[in-house]
């Protein structure tokens, strides 16, 4: 064996024996994420619906001209409020002032026919009794006298009409609203052959929001509220509306109305609720959301926050930490969202399930997680959920103490 073999072999021993020495690379998984968890809260909540409807006015009136004569005076700004009674229009009053002088002449004469008929009729009916004057000179008499009180009682009548038509030269405000532009222009000829428009008036307050109901829903409300929904009833009922840009419903008023008949082609009953409106702020027409109670006596309810909740082609579902602290997926059905974020869940979760909080993606179903206890904050008191629905106060229940959330596993 050469010299450069023998140094050469030693050299690979030490090698054999280094590579055996170091230790064996093997991969390590991080330990599991810290999740935040939390039970789902417990909380009294009044069931509601939400449904859409529009706002109609309480009263609308097309003001016409009920006499024919040229338009002389418009006295009003477009589009302004005017209160009852309020001055809007004037047709020429010339003609209908002498109808008028015209009339009240008439009947003065009538009245001094008269007069005169009932003395005549008076001295005929006492020589009668004393037999110096005719049967027929009487009744002569008599048929003149009560000719002349028709006469009187026509003048009357006619005098009344033409008052009247003198009454149709002006056209007032019937009601307090706002009035429309106007449609016809000072001089024009009005009420020539039938009556003709010139504005429409529109009461804004109160002011009626109508929307439909199905058949479901007014199932549901009669059995919680009661059968006969009869008017005083139906008033205890309270409704919050909100417009199309306003967050929850900040008007407030009641139920006034439910059509007596289902439509049968839609399976809907319309419905109605009177709202106040000081600053006309709801104009006839417009969009809302209607927040409707579907009973008086509030129900326990579990709540999450909404924005746990995730949808995927199955359905919503929430993700819960088991007892073995692993991740999964839990089907469930969601009910109405609550002030403060929070959603009510109908079915599919338990008091004492551990929801997912975290949404940054480091729950995953099925893999293992360090679960830290939180808690769900209930909502605000002003968001009225822990407290039945305002009612009459002579109806009112006893306010309910919220149920503390149970603890934490």
């Amino acid at each position: 064996m050469s010299t450069r073999s023998l140094v050469i072999l030693p050299v690979l021993a030490l090698a054999c024996v280094l590579a055996a020495c170091k230790p064996e690379n093997k991969f390590q998984p991080p330990p599991p994420p810290e999740i935040r968890v939390a039970v789902p809260l417990q909380q009294e909540v009044a069931p509601y619906e939400v449904l859409t409807g529009n706002t109609v006015s309480f009263a609308t009136v097309d003001l016409v001209a009920r006499v024919k004569g040229f338009l002389t005076d418009i006295k009003y700004v477009d589009g302004n409020f005017a209160k009852k009674g309020d001055l809007l229009f004037i047709i020429e009053q010339t003609m209908y002032k002498a109808n008028v002088q015209q009339a009240q002449a008439q009947l003065e004469a009538a009245n001094a026919e008269l007069v005169q008929s009932e003395a005549e009729f008076t001295r005929q009916e006492t020589l009668l009794r004393q037999n110096v004057s005719a049967q027929n000179t009487y009744d002569k008499a008599k048929a003149k006298r009560d000719s002349d009180r028709a006469a009187v009682e026509s003048a009357q009548a006619n005098l009344i009409i033409q008052q009247t038509n003198l009454g149709y030269t002006t056209v007032e405000a019937p009601f307090n609203g706002v009035v429309s532009k106007h449609l016809q222009n000072v001089g024009q000829l009005v009420g020539d052959t039938s009556a003709t428009k010139l504005a429409t008036i529109v009461q804004l307050d109160p002011i009626y929001v109508e929307f439909n109901m199905s058949e479901q829903d007014v199932l549901k409300i009669r059995q919680n509220v009661g059968r006969q929904l009869s008017l005083e009833r139906l008033q205890k009922v309270p409704l919050e509306i909100g417009l199309m840009d306003e967050q929850g419903f900040p008007h407030k008023g009641f139920l006034n109305y439910v059509s007596p008949e289902l439509d049968p082609t839609t399976g809907t009953i319309l419905v109605r609720g009177l709202f106040q409106n000081p600053d006309r702020a709801l104009v006839p027409g417009f969009f809302v959301r209607v927040h409707l109670p579907q009973g008086i006596a509030p129900a326990v309810a579990l709540l999450v926050p909404d924005r746990v909740i995730a949808e995927d082609q199955a359905g919503k579902y929430l993700l819960v930490v088991n007892k073995d602290n692993v991740v999964e997926q839990q089907r469930i059905t969601t009910g109405q969202l609550i002030a403060g974020g929070l959603r009510v869940v109908q079915s599919g979760l338990k008091a004492d399930d551990r929801v997912v909080l975290s949404t940054n993606g480091r729950a995953v179903p099925g893999n293992k997680v360090v679960p830290q206890a939180d808690k769900i904050e209930p909502p605000p008191a002003s968001a009225g959920v822990s407290t039945p629905i305002p009612i009459p106060a002579a109806v009112t229940p006893p306010p309910i103490v919220p149920a503390p959330a149970p603890a934490s596993k």
